[in-house]
């Protein structure tokens, strides 16, 4: 396991650990960082119209298609750390 990765998995488990919970907009941003950091490009479809939070969650992992693996992994760190993760 690279160090990119095992810092990346580190900051998944301390992300579980933050003393305040984030703003939705900063949750939005961690997810999809997440995301596109384990999984790359969003994929399968968007879910239905009346599905509020997982539309969010999809549009903001799919702002990022195209993002290498390494790049978001390093955002994600670098998120989690400011937040005091």
């Amino acid at each position: 396991m690279s160090d990119l990765n095992a810092r990346f998995e580190k900051a998944a488990e301390d992300v579980k650990k933050l003393s305040e919970r984030p703003d939705n907009d900063t949750l939005l941003k961690l997810y999809a960082l997440y995301k596109q950091g384990s999984e790359g490009d969003v994929s399968g479809p968007k879910p239905g119209f009346f599905d509020f939070v997982g539309t969010a969650k999809y549009e903001a992992w799919a702002k990022l298609k195209g993002t290498k693996t390494e790049d978001a992994q390093q955002k994600y760190v670098d998120l989690v750390s400011k937040l005091g993760g």
